[in-house]
């Protein structure tokens, strides 16, 4: 797929090799659906094939229609709405395993990519949005209106993106317990507290600073080749690790999907109140 043909996201590459990838669906908040992940699978592609593009920044877009930075979204996390898949061409469809639920083909993609990822986080940051952060990027920087949480469990399903085994380790197991089984929101001071992002920032100065980073890690500044070996030196002994959590929680989520906690999850978002669940 070509970054021209992309809908959902913007591909930008700039002359000093940053690239600027925008989840771009502001009116929904930038959630993801299977498409959008397809796309960003075919935005790390595009990269990895480029030489001259070094590093990408992903971000996203704001709402055209509002000029309050408290309001903004990196993401609202997953898009489940069915008329996402129904309007894609037969072709596209045949590309996208809809049983990929952990998103392990596009989260495989980013941990195997040596070229660095830095997450711009502008805004709310829910669900699949803040696992692909952490884990697929390298390094995570939030404006001070950023906020997070995992509401997994609330929807009668499970984390994905290989977060079950890597926020563990970055957190400890209570403390991620805590974070994926009662879904509660994390300020973004409450994230760098807890070593989840590496730092917080006025609003305005975030993407400045983003791009600082960005330009620090590429020549003239840096050693291109050294940070690309040692981001592949600490992914890859955890490889093998990654792939088996992915499988795992794809059991899960496949599992999940069919039970009557989740259908009442969804039937309570839609209807506006708390799901009354029977725990099967």
């Amino acid at each position: 797929m070509k970054v021209e043909e992309f809908q959902e996201i913007l591909y930008r590459k700039e002359d000093n090799g940053i690239v600027t990838v925008t989840l771009n669906i502001p009116k929904r908040k930038n959630a993801m659906s299977a498409y959008t992940f397809f796309e960003l699978f075919w935005a790390v592609d595009a990269m990895e094939r480029d030489e001259t593009a070094r590093v990408m920044i992903l971000t996203g877009a704001k709402d055209p229609d509002s000029s309050d930075p408290t309001k903004e979204a990196f993401s609202s996390g997953g898009y489940f709405n069915p008329a996402a898949m129904e309007a894609l061409s037969d072709e596209i469809k045949a590309q996208i395993d809809v049983t990929d639920i952990a998103q392990a083909k596009l989260t495989l993609k980013m941990w195997q990519c040596d070229k660095p990822v830095i997450a711009a986080v502008n805004g709310l940051v829910i669900g699949g949005a803040f696992t692909m952060c952490m884990s697929c990027c390298d390094l995570i920087y939030c404006s001070e209106n950023a906020w997070a949480s995992l509401p997994f469990i609330g929807l009668g399903i499970v984390p994905e993106l290989s977060s079950t085994y890597l926020m563990p380790r970055l957190i400890g197991l209570q403390r991620t317990k805590e974070f994926m089984f009662f879904g509660e929101r994390y300020t973004a001071q409450q994230l760098f507290e807890l070593g989840l992002i590496n730092k917080v920032l006025p609003h305005e100065q975030l993407m400045p600073y983003v791009r600082e980073v960005a330009l620090r890690l590429i020549p003239p500044q840096a050693a291109a080749y050294a940070v690309r070996m040692t981001k592949r030196a600490i992914h890859k002994p955890l490889l093998d690790a990654v792939t088996t959590a992915l499988a795992q929680e794809n059991k899960g989520l496949n599992e999940a999907f069919t039970t009557e906690d989740f259908q009442e999850a969804m039937m309570a978002r839609m209807q506006k109140r708390a799901p009354v669940f029977k725990g099967k």
